[in-house]
C-alpha cells in the first residue's frame, strides 16, 4: 500500500508542478494531496515538501488551521473566472456552462469560507 501512496504522491506533485506553469491548473490542492500521500508513504519526501520555502507554508497553513492565504483565494478566483470565460467564448452549450458555473460557485464558497492565513 505504501507504494500506491507514493505513486499518488508523485502524480499529485507532478500535477502541482504543471499547475505552476499552466494558469488554469491549480497548484495548492495538488500540493496538499501530495503532502497527504507522502505522509503515508515517505517521511523523507513529506518533510522535504513541508520544509520547502515556497510550497511548505500553504501546506502548513492548511494542516494546522484549515486556512488559505488571501493571495491564494484571489488567484483561485481569477483562474476560475478565466476558466469560465473560455467555454463561453468557445460557444459551448449553456448546459455545460451552467454546470460549470454551479461547480465554480460551490468551490468559491468553500475557498472564501475558509479562514485567511
Amino acid at each position: 500500500m505504501r507504494m500506491v501512496w507514493l505513486i499518488f504522491g508523485f502524480t499529485a506533485l507532478i500535477l502541482a508542478i504543471i499547475g505552476i506553469i499552466l494558469p488554469l491548473l491549480p497548484t495548492v490542492p495538488f500540493l496538499l494531496l501530495a503532502a497527504f500521500c507522502f505522509a503515508r508513504s515517505s517521511e523523507k519526501i513529506h518533510k522535504w515538501l513541508l520544509n520547502h520555502p515556497k510550497y511548505g507554508p500553504p501546506i502548513h497553513n492548511w494542516q494546522n488551521s484549515g486556512s488559505i492565504s488571501d493571495k491564494s483565494k484571489q488567484l483561485a478566483t481569477v483562474c476560475m473566472l478565466i476558466a469560465l470565460i473560455i467555454p463561453i467564448y468557445l460557444g459551448l452549450s449553456w448546459l455545460i456552462v451552467s454546470t460549470q458555473i454551479f461547480v465554480l460557485v460551490c468551490v468559491l464558497i468553500f475557498i472564501w469560507s475558509r479562514p485567511s492565513a
